[in-house]
């Protein structure tokens, strides 16, 4: 059974968000997609200054089984990378909640809103 922090929002793409107290957002991959992608070989992480709309390619991550595209769970602009995760793919699948990919800063910090609590996010996970 995949770890889903009740602290977080979640994508239906399996993305999970963290607002932090400046305003920005913390996102990385959930602990159910870690776990189905298997051992974790390659991480494409997005470029810092760039900005995204909610639900296009953002970054990619590549397993022993396949590669997954990670998608941006809100539109906003890329503040910071997580190069640690690129450098060790396997950390992600160590600890999918403290590897996180990228940080953001929300166009809309509203949009956060239409993301999934933990339930929601457990029930899609679930059937998956």
């Amino acid at each position: 059974m995949s770890n889903v922090p009740a602290n977080l929002k979640y994508a239906t793409s399996h993305e999970w968000v963290r607002l932090e107290a400046d305003g920005s957002v913390t996102v990385g991959i959930s602990d159910h997609a870690q776990e189905a992608l298997g051992d974790l070989v390659f991480v494409e992480l997005p470029e810092v200054g760039a900005h995204f709309v909610a639900e296009k390619e953002i970054a990619v991550v590549e397993s022993v089984k396949a590669a997954a595209d990670v998608y941006a769970p809100i539109a906003g602009t890329v503040t910071e990378v997580n190069q640690a995760a690129a450098d060790a793919p396997e950390s992600v699948n160590q600890d999918a909640y403290a590897a996180w990919l990228f940080k953001m800063t929300p166009d809309n910090a509203a949009d956060l809103d239409a993301l999934l609590d933990a339930a929601a996010y457990q029930a899609v996970a679930d059937a998956a």
